[in-house]
């Protein structure tokens, strides 16, 4: 058997009462709580840009295909562009697209019994997919698409429906302003009220048919405005559209919504500084307290590496005696650390006891999200580091101790 594989569980599981052994405990619970604090820091950090950027997309899609307007801003409206079934085929052929559906966008102003705000009403058609924007829906049913005609519907956001004190059922009018000056009034029935929580949405958008867009700007019925286009990998999406890009005729543009909505994106890519900083600060937490635990140890243990000196025993020997307890604290720090933070990560993923002010962060609920790659790059990274670490006390301390002067120091 070894040696040091020998001696270091019998010192590591002690019973006797000494100070090093509540050493070894508030080791192992600062590293437990590293630990925890790293999963939990990725969890929310990670669920909480997934959370926001799920909003973004389901409102818009991962990326827009329309006409290119290098003066227009991308979610304003714009010129149409002619259905093509070809591009459209092309499109959808792409292995990492889920879906693409034809929009269309037109200002208008919608006036309420109080007050009137002015909308980009966003146009869609009878197959539009509805399902990814479900969780939004506050009130009432999404607009509902006659087989002749246009509808009459609206769904508005719950920031406009409180500006204009209306609710699903109400009657309101929309004002058009067309090229030409003139003005076009259409009476219009509020189907539903949704709200995404993210305010560049909520304040200036709106939901109605695309026939009603293509019949005041008088376009043809295969005219759009363009594609929403849904990819299976958002993180994806600057890539896609790009590829895209060169399959589309002249005159087509194709933008990922983080291009568009770049302040927004940029923002919740600062939280990967964040992750960064803390990760840090807590590996360097846990290795203090390893490497303070480890010195106690061994001076504590003095007596017994010049025993060990004295009957021949090798400074690499009695090295290992101490870096593998210096493991299996380390590694019961993994492993309550990761019980702790697993646990507050299924609490707040089944109950969502911590909140946030929806009005700042854009969710009203914490959202919480970490793979097991990450879960494991963060067990064996600290694992690795802090064993590595503690060879160098080990190492500079054991060396020097004499077996003569050992024997006395008891």
């Amino acid at each position: 058997m070894n040696l040091s594989s020998f001696i270091a569980p019998r010192i590591a599981f002690n019973r006797q009462h000494s100070f090093s052994r509540y050493i070894i405990r508030l080791a192992v619970a600062a590293t437990a709580i590293s630990v925890m604090a790293m999963i939990l820091t990725i969890a929310f950090t990670r669920g909480f840009q997934d959370a926001i950027a799920q909003k973004m997309f389901g409102f818009s899609g991962h990326i827009r295909v329309q006409h290119f307007e290098p003066e227009n801003a991308d979610m304003a409206e714009g010129q149409p562009i002619s259905a093509n079934d070809t591009v459209l085929d092309g499109i959808r052929r792409d292995p990492e697209v889920l879906m693409a559906q034809p929009f269309a966008s037109k200002y208008a102003i919608v006036k309420g019994p109080e007050s009137f705000e002015g909308l980009l009403l966003k146009g869609v058609n009878k197959h539009y997919d509805f399902r990814h924007l479900q969780g939004f829906l506050k009130s009432g049913q999404w607009i509902r698409f006659p087989d002749t005609a246009y509808s009459n519907e609206i769904d508005l956001s719950s920031y406009t429906a409180n500006q204009l004190n209306l609710q699903a059922g109400d009657k309101v009018y929309a004002y058009f302003i067309q090229p030409d000056g003139s003005k076009r009034v259409r009476p219009m029935k509020v189907a539903g009220i949704f709200k995404t929580g993210v305010e560049d949405y909520d304040q200036v958008n709106a939901i109605v048919d695309i026939r009603l867009i293509q019949r005041l700007n008088n376009w043809q019925p295969n005219e759009i405005g363009g594609y929403e286009i849904f990819i299976k990998d958002y993180q994806m999406a600057d890539s896609i559209s790009n590829r895209i890009f060169f399959t589309l005729p002249p005159g087509w543009d194709s933008h990922s919504i983080a291009e568009i909505y770049g302040n927004i994106f940029d923002w919740l890519n600062l939280q990967d500084t964040t992750i960064a900083i803390v990760i840090i600060i807590m590996v360097l937490v846990a290795i203090l307290n390893l490497i303070t635990c480890l010195i106690i140890l061994l001076l504590e243990r003095t007596h017994m590496i010049g025993l060990l000196k004295s009957l021949g025993s090798r400074n690499q020997i009695i090295q290992q005696v101490f870096v593998f307890h210096g493991a299996i604290i380390t590694f019961g720090g993994l492993l309550l650390g990761n019980i702790l933070g697993l646990l507050i990560y299924w609490l707040q993923q089944r109950y969502g006891f911590i909140t946030l002010p929806e009005d700042s962060y854009f969710i009203s609920t914490a959202a919480v999200k970490i793979t097991w790659q990450q879960l494991l790059w963060v067990n064996v990274g600290t694992f690795l580091i802090c064993f590595t670490i503690l060879l160098i006390p080990s190492f500079l301390i054991i060396r020097r101790i004499s077996p003569v002067k050992a024997l006395r120091f008891d």
